[in-house]
C-alpha cells in the first residue's frame, strides 16, 4: 500500500510539474494583483496598492492568499515559480486528505482499496492541478476546504461510534470548533467557505430534529460559529482600525468606499447569460472596452425592438466606455420588464443552465484549449489536435461526475452522506442562482480588480 501510494504521489507530482513547466499563468485575473498586495505588505508594511499614486490599504481581497505569498516572497524572492511550486506540494497533500476522506466514508471491509482508488483519481485529476500553475487561490482553497471536511466528518462520526456517550460528544465539539477554526482560515482565502459549514449545519439539523436533541444541535452549531470567527477576527480589527469599518469579509463586490458598482447591467445580463464565454463579451468589458451590440447572442434580446433599446445604451456607453448611473439604470428597467415577462427563465431557466455550465465544462481557461466541440465537423477540421484535447477532458469530467454519483450512492447510509450532497448543492445554488450578482461579473472565475478601479488602469 505505501509503494502504491508513493507511485500516485509521484505520478501527480510529475502531473503537476509539467503544468508548471509547460504552462505556467503568472498574470491572470486577480494574480498581479494577489501578488502586488503581497508584496506591499511584505515591504512595505500595507495591506493596499498605490491609488493615484498613494500607496492606499484596502480591503478589497481577503488576506489569506496573499499572506501565503508574502511568506513565499520572504524565503524566495518574488518569484511566481516559487508560490507554484509550493502549491504543487499543497495539492498533493490536498490529494493525502482527499484519500482519508474516501477512507471516512468507506465500509472497513473496503477502506484500503477505496482510499488508493480517492488517492489516485485526486493525484491524476485535472482539473484542480491546472491550478497549481497559477498564481490563484483556488489551491490553498481546496485544501482548506478537504481538511474542513475530513475534520467535521469525525463530528458526524462521534456518536456513532461505539464509544461511550461522553467521549463521543467531546470528539464531536472538538471536531465542530476545529471545523470551524479551518473554515474560518479558508474564508480569508474564500469569503464564500462558510457555505461548508452552512451545509454542515443543515446536516445537522436534519439529523438531530427531534426536541431532545435539540441541545446537541445548539451547542455543535455554536462551537462551528466560534471557530469561523475566531480566525477572522484580527481581519476585521485591522479594518475597524484602518478603514473604520466593521468588514469581517470584503466588500460583495470588491468596491473601494463610495465607488460605483453597475448592478442594474448585472441586473440584465442574469435574465440571459449562462456559457462562460458571454462574460468575456459583456461584464468584462464594462468601463474597459466597446461592447458592440452584434457580439452579444440573440437570447439577450426578447424582440427587435428590445435589441435596439439595448443598441442605443450601448452606443451611448461605446462613446466614453463608462457606464454611468444613468445607463446602468436603463439597464436595470429592461431586466425588470425581461424578468416580468418570463420570471421562470431569470429563477429557474438560466440558474439550472448556469448549474450545467459549473458542472460539465471543463475548466481550460488557463490552458491553451480553445474548449470548442461545436460544430463538431467544423471544429474536427480548424483543429483537430484542440478538438480531440477538449474531448478528452469532456471525458474526464463525465468519468469523475459518474464516479461521485457513485460514491454517494453507495455512501447513503453513511450519517456524512447528507452533509456532503449539501454542500455540492448549496455552493452550486450560491455561484449559479439568480441573486448571484458576481457570477456575471466575473467573481465566478476572479476577476481584474484594475479594471474596477480607474487609478490603476
Amino acid at each position: 500500500m505505501r509503494t502504491n501510494a508513493a507511485l500516485a504521489a509521484f505520478t501527480g507530482f510529475a502531473l503537476r510539474l509539467f503544468l508548471v513547466v509547460k504552462y505556467p499563468v503568472a498574470d491572470s485575473g486577480d494574480a498581479p494583483f494577489y501578488i502586488e498586495l503581497a508584496w506591499n505588505w511584505l515591504k512595505k508594511g500595507v495591506y493596499g496598492f498605490p491609488i493615484d499614486g498613494v500607496l492606499t490599504p484596502v480591503d478589497m481581497r481577503v488576506p489569506g492568499y496573499p499572506a501565503l505569498l508574502a511568506g513565499i516572497f520572504a524565503v524566495f524572492g518574488k518569484s511566481s515559480h516559487a508560490v507554484m511550486l509550493v502549491q504543487v506540494v499543497l495539492d498533493l497533500l490536498t490529494c493525502f486528505v482527499i484519500a482519508l476522506i474516501a477512507a471516512r466514508l468507506a465500509p472497513s471491509a473496503s477502506r484500503r482499496r477505496v482510499t488508493m482508488a480517492a488517492l489516485w483519481l485526486a493525484a491524476l485529476c485535472p482539473f484542480t492541478a491546472n491550478y497549481t500553475a497559477v498564481v490563484l487561490t483556488e489551491t490553498l482553497c481546496v485544501f482548506l476546504a478537504a481538511v474542513a471536511i475530513l475534520v467535521l466528518l469525525d463530528g458526524f462520526r462521534a456518536d456513532t461510534e461505539a464509544v461511550p456517550a461522553q467521549g463521543a460528544a467531546k470528539v464531536g465539539l472538538n471536531s465542530w470548533f476545529l471545523g470551524g477554526v479551518i473554515a474560518g482560515f479558508g474564508t480569508l482565502v474564500r469569503p464564500e467557505t462558510p457555505l461548508l459549514l452552512m451545509a454542515a449545519g443543515a446536516a445537522l439539523l436534519v439529523r438531530w430534529w427531534r426536541p431532545a436533541d435539540w441541545m446537541k444541535l445548539i451547542r455543535a452549531a455554536a462551537w462551528m460559529a466560534a471557530g469561523l470567527i475566531l480566525p477572522l477576527l484580527p481581519w476585521a480589527a485591522r479594518n475597524v482600525r484602518t478603514l473604520h469599518e466593521a468588514q469581517f469579509l470584503a466588500p460583495r463586490y470588491s468596491e473601494l468606499p463610495g465607488e460605483f458598482t453597475p448592478l442594474g447591467f448585472s441586473a440584465w445580463t442574469r435574465t440571459w447569460l449562462w456559457r462562460f464565454g458571454d462574460v468575456y463579451l459583456s461584464d468584462w468589458k464594462v468601463d474597459v472596452e466597446e461592447i458592440p451590440i452584434d457580439s452579444l447572442p440573440a437570447r439577450a434580446f426578447d424582440s427587435p425592438a428590445e435589441r435596439q433599446r439595448v443598441g442605443d445604451i450601448l452606443d451611448t456607453y461605446n462613446e466614453t466606455l463608462t457606464l454611468s448611473r444613468n445607463l446602468d439604470a436603463q439597464f436595470r428597467e429592461i431586466a425588470g420588464e425581461r424578468t416580468a415577462r418570463n420570471p421562470l427563465r431569470t429563477y429557474v431557466k438560466i440558474p439550472l443552465l448556469r448549474s450545467f455550465t459549473l458542472w460539465f465544462t471543463p475548466r481550460v481557461e488557463l490552458l491553451p484549449v480553445a474548449g470548442h466541440l461545436w460544430p463538431i465537423g467544423e471544429e474536427w477540421d480548424d483543429d483537430r489536435p484542440d478538438f480531440l484535447v477538449t474531448l478528452l477532458l469532456v471525458a474526464a469530467n463525465v468519468f469523475f461526475l459518474a464516479l461521485a454519483l457513485l460514491g454517494a450512492w453507495k455512501t447513503r447510509a453513511s450519517p456524512a452522506w447528507l452533509f456532503l450532497v449539501l454542500f455540492i448543492v448549496i455552493r452550486t445554488l450560491f455561484f449559479a442562482g439568480p441573486a448571484r450578482d458576481e457570477w456575471s461579473r466575473g467573481r465566478f472565475a476572479g476577476s481584474d480588480p484594475s479594471r474596477l478601479i480607474p487609478a490603476t488602469r
